[in-house]
C-alpha cells in the first residue's frame, strides 16, 4: 500500500514552438500537446518537448521508428539490442526507446495520445508503429505520472499519426551496406479521402531489415576481435572425453579426438571407437571452436501493417473518430549450435553408455565387463540454434468528442475505449532431447546387416523408434537420421492485453487579470493481462533449451487526474507572461494499492525573447506482469568472475583478492569456460545453467522525483534563430531491478555487498560459480543529472539557396546507481554504453527542387575494460565500475547524406549514405555480451554503423 500526496512546487520557465502544427483560422482551434491534458491556444508549454517531422524521419535514411527515436541524443542504448542474438526474451527482435539510460519500461510511449500496448515484462515494441504514416513524433523530456500515470518516468513518446489525408502516396525504399548485406526494403501506400464532415484513410505497408553475419568482416569474426583470435574459442565440434566421478561428474582423463581443420571444425574426425584416436585435451584453439562464425551480428526483422482511420461529424457539435492498426512482426536471430556436455540439465544427466557401440572405452571395445561410461562435451554444430519469433499487434480505439457552453464558456470532452493486444509465437531448433540422447548415447551394436542398431542382440530396438549417434566423431561422422532423431523443436506463445476506457473533460473555469484559469479531469480504467507459456517439453527440463516455467497474470487500475493552468502575470514589466501549472493523479492498483502523484511546473517569460521554465513532478512505475508473476527460466549467462586471478578485478586489486580467499575461493583461481579451459579473454559463457527472472509478489512501484529547468531564447533581433538549455535531474527509488550475472558477482567481491554473495554457490574444489539465481527486486536507487542544449537557425534565403541548420545535443553529468540501502553509489556515466556527450547537427539545404542534408553524429569517448592490465589498458590503476583497468576510447563521429529531387509530376527522389565517411568498427571489450555489453557474438558495438551504408527512396503522390 503507497499513497503519496505532497504536490511539490517548483520553479519553471518553458517555451516549445508547435505552432505549425497549430490550425489557424477565424475561429482558433485549441489543441492537446504532449505533457498536458489542457486543449489551449498559446502552444507555449513549461515542458521541453522535441519534435520530429515526417520529413525529418525521411532524411534520416532509418526505417523503423525505433531506430530513428534511438538516435536522439536523450536516447541510450537500445534495451535488447539488435546484436544480442544470445538474449532468451520474447521481446527480441522489437525495439525500445531507452530514454536517458532509465531503462526502456521507465518510458511511456503514447499514439495519439493514447498508451500503447506493452509487452508482460512492460516494454512497448516501436517497431509495430508504421513509421509511413507518422505526422510528427512527440518527446516529452520531463516526467509526467501525474498526466498519464505509470511509467512516465524517463519521459514520453507520443506519436501523432496522420489525422486527414487527400489523395494517396506511394512510397519505395532500398537499402543496403557496402558490402552487400544488411539490406533493408520499406514499401507503402497510403491513401485518404473526405471532407470536414466525414472522412476516411488506410495504409499499407511492408517494411525489412536484413541480416549481417558475424563472419563477414574480421572485426565481428570472432568473439575478441582479430588481435585476440588465440584462446577464445568454446566447445569443440570433436568429441572429448573423461570419467564419470561417483557424484556423477567429470574426472580422470582428458582426451579429445583427433582430427583434421582448426577451429572452424572444417575438418574430419578419426575413428571414435578407438582410443588411440584421441590425444590429452589442454584447450589448443584446433580443439575448440569459434562459435562467432555461425552467429548473427545483428539479426532480420520484417515488418507488415495495415491502417485504417475514420472520422465523422455526429449532431450536437459531436464527432466520432476510430483508428484500427494491425501489424505483424517478425524476426529471426542464429546462434552456434548447442555446447552440449554430460551435465547439460543437471537434473537429467546424459553419459554415453559402456554398452554403446560408440564408446571407445566400452565393453564392445575394452572386452565384456571392462567398459566405462563417459562423460562428454561437444558441440553440435551440424545443426546452429535458430529462434523464430512472430507476433502480432492489433490496436482498436474509438473516441467521441464534442462541446458544450456552460457559465459563458466552451468546454470540451471526449470518452473513449483504447484496445490494444499482442499474440506471439515462438519456434525453435537446434537443441536436443535428451531423453532422445539418452537413448542414442545408450546400449547398442552392428547387427547382422552391418547396421549399428539401438539396444541389445538380446533386446533391440527398431531404428524406428532409436537412431544410435556417433556423438564423439564430430560433424564428419553424424548422420542426418542420428540428428532428426536427437535434435528438438521448442514452442512457445505469448501475449498481453490492455484496455482502458476514459473520460476527459477541458475549458477554461473564470479569468483572472493575466487570462483564463484553465482545467482539465478525466478518469480511466485500465485491464492490462498477459501470459507467457514455453511449450510442455521445454518446461520439462528434459531440452537443452532453456528450461521454464508459465506466466500468467492480470492486474487493474483505476485512475483519476485533475490538471490546473493559472496565468498569474501578464504584459507588465519584466512578466510578459508568468504562469503555473499543477497537476495531480491518483492511481488504485488491484495488486499493490495506491499511489497519489503530482506535478508542478512554472513558466516565465521576463521579455519577450527569453522564456524560462521549471518542473518539479513525482513519478511511478508499477510492477509488470513479469516483475509479480514470472515463472522463471534458465540462462546460460556470459560474465567475468571479479576472483579471477588473470582477468577478474582480484588480478590487481588486493581488497578483491582478500574477498574472494575469505569466501573460500581457491588460490590462484581461474574461471572455466564452457570448454572446460581457463578463459583466455575478459569473460566467458558460464557451463551450469543460472536461474532467472522469477516473479515476486511483494514488489512494490518504484517512486521518483524529477526536476527540470531551462532558458529558451528566441531574440527578435535575430529572425530565424533559437536556443535551449535545459537542466534534469531524475531520482528513482525503490528500484525494481533484474540483476545480471556481472552485475551480481561485482556487487559481492568489488563493492563488498553480502547480501549479493548469498546468491550464488560455488563448487568447493574447482571453486567455479555453479548455482546462481537472480531476477527482480526493490533494490537501491538510481539517478541521473545532465544537461539538453538545442540550437536552430533558418538562414535568410538567397541565391545559392534556403540553408537551415539545427543541432540537439545531451550532456550526462553523473548516471548513478546504488544497489541497496546501504551500498555506496557507483558513477557509470562516461563508461560504455553512457558517453557524456552525445549529440546530433545537421544543415539543411533546398534551392528549387533541389535539397540536400548533411547530418554529423557525435558520441564522446568512453571507459571501456582493458584485455588484461598490461595489454589494451591506458590506464590500469584508475577505477570504474568494474574496478582497475581502464582503457580509454577517443570519441567516435559519423557523418550522413541525402540528397532529394522534387519532379513536376508530384514525384520525389531521395538517396543518401549513412556514415559516408565509411568509418570501420572498432573493437571494444566492453561490448561483449560476457562483460555485460549488448553483443553476444562479438566486441563490436552493433549500435553503431558496420559500415557504409547506400539507400535510396522514392514518393509517389497522386
Amino acid at each position: 500500500m503507497q499513497q503519496r500526496t505532497k504536490i511539490a512546487m517548483a520553479v519553471a520557465v518553458a517555451l516549445h514552438s508547435l505552432t505549425a502544427f497549430a490550425q489557424t483560422d477565424s475561429n482558433v482551434a485549441r489543441v492537446e500537446v504532449t505533457g498536458s491534458r489542457i486543449r489551449q491556444v498559446d502552444l507555449e508549454t513549461a515542458q521541453p518537448v522535441q519534435v520530429m517531422t515526417q520529413e525529418q524521419i525521411q532524411k534520416s535514411g532509418l526505417i523503423t521508428v525505433g531506430d530513428i527515436v534511438n538516435n536522439l541524443s536523450s536516447a541510450g542504448t537500445p534495451a535488447f539490442s539488435k546484436g544480442s542474438t544470445l538474449t532468451s526474451n520474447r521481446e527480441q527482435g522489437g525495439q525500445y526507446i531507452n530514454m536517458r539510460n532509465l531503462g526502456a519500461n521507465r518510458l511511456l510511449v503514447l499514439v495519439n495520445g493514447k498508451r500503447w500496448t506493452s509487452t508482460v515484462a512492460g516494454y512497448t515494441d516501436m517497431s509495430t508503429i508504421p513509421a509511413s504514416m507518422i505526422e510528427r513524433i512527440e518527446i516529452l523530456k520531463d516526467g509526467a505520472s501525474a498526466i498519464y500515470g505509470s511509467d512516465a518516468i524517463a519521459g514520453v513518446v507520443n506519436v501523432i499519426l496522420k489525422k486527414t489525408m487527400e489523395g494517396g502516396m506511394l512510397s519505395v525504399y532500398q537499402g543496403r551496406n557496402e558490402k552487400g548485406d544488411g539490406k533493408s526494403n520499406d514499401y507503402a501506400l497510403s491513401y485518404g479521402a473526405g471532407s470536414d464532415k466525414a472522412s476516411i484513410m488506410f495504409a499499407l505497408s511492408h517494411t525489412e531489415q536484413g541480416v549481417v553475419w558475424a563472419n563477414a568482416r574480421p572485426e565481428t569474426a570472432s568473439s575478441y576481435g582479430p588481435a585476440h583470435t588465440a584462446g577464445a574459442g568454446g566447445t569443440g565440434p570433436w568429441g572429448r572425453i573423461r570419467a564419470v566421478s561417483a557424484s556423477g561428474g567429470a574426472t580422470g582423463m582428458n582426451m579429445y579426438l583427433n582430427h583434421t581443420g582448426g577451429w572452424l571444425g572444417d575438418g574430419t574426425g578419426s575413428n571414435s571407437r578407438d582410443p588411440a584416436s584421441y590425444h590429452t585435451f589442454t584447450g589448443a584453439d584446433a580443439d575448440t571452436y569459434n562459435s562467432t562464425d555461425e552467429m548473427m551480428f545483428t539479426m532480420p526483422t520484417q515488418l507488415n501493417s495495415i491502417f485504417t482511420k475514420g472520422s465523422i461529424e455526429l449532431p450536437y457539435s459531436m464527432r466520432l473518430t476510430t483508428t484500427a492498426m494491425y501489424t505483424e512482426r517478425s524476426s529471426s536471430r542464429q546462434n552456434a549450435g548447442y555446447p552440449l556436455n554430460s551435465m547439460t540439465q543437471s537434473k537429467y544427466p546424459v553419459y554415453i553408455d559402456k554398452d554403446s557401440y560408440y564408446n571407445p572405452y566400452g565393453n564392445q571395445v575394452a572386452g565384456a565387463g571392462k567398459g566405462q561410461d563417459l562423460f562428454f562435451y561437444r558441440r553440435t554444430i551440424e545443426v546452429p540454434r535458430v529462434t523464430d519469433n512472430k507476433n502480432q499487434t492489433l490496436h482498436i480505439d474509438a473516441v467521441l468528442e464534442g462541446e458544450f457552453n456552460a457559465l459563458g464558456k466552451t468546454f470540451n470532452w471526449n470518452v473513449g475505449y483504447n484496445h490494444s493486444a499482442i499474440t506471439g509465437n515462438v519456434l525453435q531448433t537446434g537443441n536436443l532431447n535428451l531423453l532422445a540422447l539418452k537413448k542414442a548415447l545408450g546400449p547398442s551394436f552392428k547387427n547382422a546387416a552391418g547396421t549399428v542398431q539401438c539396444g541389445t542382440p538380446a533386446a533391440p530396438l527398431s531404428l524406428t523408434e532409436c537412431v544410435p549417434f556417433d556423438i564423439l566423431g564430430g560433424p564428419s561422422a553424424s548422420s542426418q537420421a542420428a540428428l532428426n532423431y536427437v535434435m528438438s523443436t521448442g514452442q512457445a506463445t505469448y501475449g498481453s492485453n490492455v484496455d482502458s476506457a476514459t473520460a476527459d473533460i477541458t475549458g477554461e473555469l473564470f479569468n483572472l487579470p493575466a487570462g483564463a484559469v484553465g482545467f482539465a479531469a478525466g478518469v480511466e480504467h485500465r485491464t492490462q493481462k498477459g501470459y507467457d507459456r514455453p511449450g510442455q517439453f521445454e518446461q520439462s527440463g528434459y531440452s537443452t533449451d532453456l528450461a521454464g516455467n508459465a506466466t500468467t497474470g492480470k492486474y487493474t487500475v483505476k485512475e483519476e487526474y485533475l490538471e490546473f493552468n493559472v496565468p498569474l502575470l501578464k504584459g507588465v514589466p519584466f512578466a510578459e507572461l508568468l504562469s503555473l501549472d499543477l497537476a495531480s493523479r491518483h492511481s488504485d492498483y488491484s495488486n499493490f494499492g495506491t499511489t497519489t502523484n503530482s506535478k508542478a511546473s512554472v513558466m516565465w517569460k521576463p521579455i519577450k525573447d527569453l522564456l524560462a521554465r521549471a518542473t518539479y513532478a513525482q513519478g511511478f512505475r508499477a510492477p509488470t506482469l513479469n516483475d509479480t508473476f514470472g515463472g522463471g527460466s534458465q540462462s546460460f549467462d556470459s560474465y567475468l568472475d571479479p576472483c579471477d586471478t588473470k582477468f577478474g578485478a582480484a588480478a590487481s586489486d588486493p581488497a578483491v583478492l582478500a574477498r574472494c580467499r575469505a569466501a573460500g575461493v581457491p588460490a590462484n583461481f581461474r574461471q572455466l569456460g564452457q570448454s572446460g579451459t581457463p578463459i583466455t579473454s575478459a569473460g566467458a559463457q558460464t557451463p551450469f545453467p543460472f536461474n532467472t527472472g522469477a516473479g515476486n509478489d511483494a514488489l512494490e512501484p518504484e517512486t521518483a522525483t524529477t526536476k527540470t529547468a531551462g532558458l529558451v531564447f528566441s531574440p527578435a533581433w535575430l529572425p530565424g534563430f533559437s536556443g535551449s538549455v535545459d537542466y534534469y535531474d531524475i531520482h528513482v527509488k525503490n528500484r525494481i531491478t533484474g540483476v545480471s550475472a556481472t552485475y551480481e558477482v561485482n556487487q559481492c567481491y568489488v563493492n563488498g555487498v553480502q547480501s549479493f554473495c548469498d546468491k550464488f554457490k560455488r563448487d568447493p574444489v574447482t571453486g567455479m560459480i555453479t548455482s546462481l539465481n537472480r531476477g527482480n527486486a526493490n533494490l537501491g536507487e538510481l539517478g541521473t543529472k545532465g544537461v539538453d542544449l538545442t540550437v536552430a537557425y533558418r538562414f535568410k534565403r538567397s541565391s545559392y539557396g534556403q540553408f537551415n541548420v539545427r543541432s540537439e545535443s545531451t550532456y550526462v553529468k553523473n548516471y548513478s546507481i546504488k544497489s541497496t540501502a546501504t551500498s555506496d553509489w557507483v558513477d557509470y556515466a562516461g563508461e560504455f554504453g553512457i558517453p557524456k556527450w552525445k549529440a546530433n547537427f545537421a544543415v539543411d539545404w533546398s534551392l528549387g527542387n533541389w535539397s540536400a542534408t548533411l547530418a554529423t553524429r557525435y558520441y564522446s569517448g568512453v571507459k571501456a575494460q582493458c584485455w588484461d592490465s598490461t595489454t589494451e589498458c591506458n590506464a590500469p590503476t584508475e577505477r570504474a565500475s568494474w574496478g582497475p583497468n581502464v582503457n580509454h576510447l577517443g570519441a567516435e563521429i559519423y557523418n550522413d547524406l541525402s540528397v532529394a529531387y522534387a519532379f513536376p509530376w508530384k514525384g520525389k527522389l531521395l538517396v543518401g549514405a549513412n556514415n559516408v565517411f565509411d568509418k570501420k568498427p572498432r573493437v571494444n571489450y566492453s561490448a561483449a555480451s560476457g562483460l555485460g555489453g549488448t553483443s553476444s557474438g562479438a566486441s563490436v558495438d552493433p549500435e553503431r554503423p558496420i559500415d557504409r551504408f547506400f539507400y535510396v527512396r522514392y514518393n509517389q503522390a497522386f
